[in-house]
């Protein structure tokens, strides 16, 4: 696929994509025209990235923790500094934070929604039944 689809199907922009590639985060081949093509592939990882970038991560760690997340998976260590494992450990538990409180508000969201829908069928019968 050009950028163009791929900037379309992941909702990121042409010039982001072209600075991921920049950045060595996604590698698309070239075709004989010169044109950027993109594999099935580059649409997951590209939403990985945009994860990792949300969650607070720069690109030059995302660039080497990427391989982590593919299958069969391949870690480098050789250019694990401190500075680096020490803000993917406080990343790791900002996430972690981060998910205690989404979890706690999703579970307030289903509650209420039980509750409304409780209410909705209780009123549904009183309104049937006068």
């Amino acid at each position: 696929m050009r950028i163009g689809e791929l900037s379309e199907r992941t909702g990121t922009s042409r010039r982001l994509l072209r600075y991921y590639e920049e950045q060595g985060l996604i590698l698309p081949s070239r075709s004989a025209n010169g044109y950027r093509e993109y594999d099935e592939y580059n649409v997951d990882r590209v939403v990985q990235i945009r994860g990792l970038l949300d969650a607070g991560l720069p690109t030059r760690i995302i660039k080497q923790i990427l391989p982590c997340l593919d299958k069969p998976r391949i870690i480098y260590f050789s250019d694990a500094t401190p500075e680096m494992i020490a803000t993917l450990e406080h990343e790791r538990d900002r996430m972690t934070e981060r998910i205690r409180f989404l979890t706690r508000n999703r579970n307030a969201i289903a509650d209420y929604l039980d509750a409304v829908r409780d209410n909705r069928s209780e009123t549904a019968v009183e309104v049937a039944t006068a």
